[in-house]
């Protein structure tokens, strides 16, 4: 029995300390069962919890302890981890029974000494464990400032975005609201600042797939939809004004976003078409594409082709990001902007709301 107690609590080190060195020091994406499941589970408990509640702000709301619950629940399940570990080996070197065990265990672990004894054969176990506990604290206490840098950073430039589109974030909506304030030029410094953003999201993301539960401070804002919003905005400017001066920068940011949601997808396990057709199937429709275009042109942005025209381009764009955009912002229920995608709650597209027009009007005679 004891020997079989031993096996299993070298096992349970094994695995806890692994899930450690994956989440918190190998920056290769490797991904987490742990935080995965965490995940899961808390977001059945806050889903039910605000499934009687009417409105996307109220569930909101709720979802926003979703990272912190998440953070907290690693740091104890690998204390618990490390506990169980601990304890099976004790029981198997020593001679105690198994409430001792354990007692031994965690008065090593959490450096209380309340339990410390005469028994030489288990000082070795006693100082691993009680260097095992506060160095987890400590590793947990140092990967907060890394994953609030890296939401900082990505917020930022949703927030930013907010003076262009109002929130929640629509592609043609951006292309309109440039063209009606003759800042169409412009858009060439968001795709810059969003290419490099895009990177930075797919390089922390991967790395620390708990960033993906953190909300923005706002409802309405959200980094999934927001970046879908640029894509599509990009997408569109290169099929519509495809010898226009910002068309090389849209192409370099098109380019650096489905490339980082591809890299997160691999994280998350979300499947994909890592080379798909030009023609390959949408579910965003010729018809939605063609009154956003028509949308984008009320508002005098500058076409050199037609929705027909255009629209075998824009699809070859979006058919590269299009699923795994709408898979990752139906997992993070994020806000039902247009464009990307349905939710597990029942919702319905949110449009941008445009600014009233408060320019000063010419005295009448």
């Amino acid at each position: 029995m004891r020997w079989i107690s031993g096996v299993a609590g070298l096992a349970v080190l094994v695995i806890t300390v692994g899930s450690v060195l994956r989440n918190l020091v190998v920056t290769r994406g490797l991904g987490s069962a742990l935080v995965r499941v965490l995940w899961r589970l808390t977001r059945w408990l806050l889903r039910r919890v605000s499934a009687p509640l009417r409105g996307y702000e109220a569930r909101d709301r709720f979802l926003a302890w979703l990272a912190p619950i998440v953070l907290l629940a690693m740091l104890w399940s690998w204390l618990i981890g490390l506990l169980a570990g601990y304890g099976l080996l004790m029981y198997a070197f020593s001679g105690l029974s198994w409430a001792d065990s354990f007692r031994e265990a965690g008065s090593s672990l959490f450096t209380l000494g309340f339990a410390s004894s005469v028994r030489s054969r288990l000082n070795a176990l006693d100082f691993v464990a009680a260097a095992s506990g506060p160095l987890v604290i400590a590793l947990q206490i140092a990967y907060l400032p890394t994953l609030y840098g890296a939401y900082n950073r990505r917020e930022l430039e949703v927030t930013l975005l907010e003076s262009r589109v109002s929130p929640p974030a629509w592609g043609p909506e951006l292309l309109a609201r440039q063209a009606l304030v003759g800042t169409v030029d412009e858009l060439r410094g968001l795709y810059e600042d969003w290419e490099r953003l895009a990177a930075d999201i797919g390089e922390t993301h991967t790395n620390y797939p708990v960033l993906l539960a953190f909300r923005s401070p706002r409802p309405y804002r959200s980094w999934v939809v927001a970046l879908i919003a640029v894509m599509d905005a990009a997408a569109m400017h290169i099929s519509l004004a495809p010898t226009a001066a910002t068309v090389p920068a849209a192409r370099l940011m098109l380019r650096s976003g489905f490339t980082a949601l591809r890299d997160i997808a691999r994280v998350v396990r979300i499947p994909f078409d890592p080379d798909p057709r030009p023609d390959g199937p949408l579910r965003l429709t010729f018809e939605e594409y063609a009154e956003a275009v028509a949308h984008v042109q009320r508002a005098g942005f500058p076409l050199e082709r037609s929705a027909e025209q255009s629209w075998p381009d824009f699809r070859g764009w979006r058919v590269n990001y299009e699923n795994i955009a709408y898979a990752l912002a139906h997992s993070a229920d994020a806000v039902p902007g247009l464009w990307s995608g349905d939710r597990d709650f029942p919702s319905e597209p949110l449009a941008p709301r445009r600014p009233t027009d408060r320019r000063p009007q010419p005295p009448t005679r």
